[in-house]
């Protein structure tokens, strides 16, 4: 984990232990993801989300939002921080695309939990899509296709308000997989959308914090 979120979280411990809970969203929140979804507001952000991901790789600076690199433990992944002009709303129907985009590469919805940690001065909501690869075999090699292996998406708040989204991949290292695709390959596949036009950019506001 990054230095930034290691001082930003790792100043105090929960108060009490927090179990993780299925994350259910209302059928009137499903309608409006639904609706931003054809509305494609996620255009606002996917592009240039992507293009900061390689401005931080290539240490350019100029990038519109800022995103962060994350390595931990074999995996690789990236923070997307929350801007103040995304509103929570579009941010949190962001995460659930993402999940989204990540299911049509050939993935399984695992898990989708939350978890609030009460913390002595603010707490903390963890979010978390969890995607497993649909086992289908190699047809060159036999081996399974792990694609880029197990995938995690998160959304942590802090008293409510978002403060980012990680997406990690997680590759299988037994020899019964083919060898997973890159994160770049990943990042490509999930984020690499075209720009939003200007009708598009103004449809912000109507779902700031719907």
């Amino acid at each position: 984990m990054s230095t930034f979120l290691q001082r930003f979280f790792g100043g105090t411990r929960p108060t009490a232990p927090a179990e993780w809970q299925p994350l259910r969203r209302s059928a009137a929140q499903e309608r409006v993801r639904q609706a931003w979804v054809a509305d494609q507001v996620y255009l606002n952000w996917m592009g240039p989300f992507f293009k900061a991901y390689h401005y931080q790789k290539a240490g350019l600076p100029g990038a519109t939002f800022r995103v962060q690199l994350a390595q931990e433990e074999g995996r690789r992944g990236a923070v997307f921080f929350y801007d103040p002009s995304i509103g929570p709303g579009n941010f949190r129907h962001l995460f659930d695309f993402v999940r989204d985009r990540v299911l049509r590469l050939g993935y399984n919805l695992a898990s989708s939990d939350e978890r609030r940690l009460r913390h002595p001065r603010y707490t903390e909501t963890v979010s978390k899509h969890f995607l497993k690869p649909q086992p289908h075999d190699c047809t060159s090699t036999g081996r399974c296709n792990q694609r880029f292996g197990n995938v995690t998406i998160d959304l942590v708040s802090i008293n409510g308000q978002p403060g980012f989204l990680r997406l990690l991949s997680n590759p299988f290292t037994d020899d019964i997989f083919t060898p997973a695709a890159s994160f770049d390959e990943l990042m490509d596949a999930v984020f690499n959308l075209p720009s939003a036009p200007p009708e598009v950019e103004q449809l912000i506001r109507k779902y700031y914090k719907k």
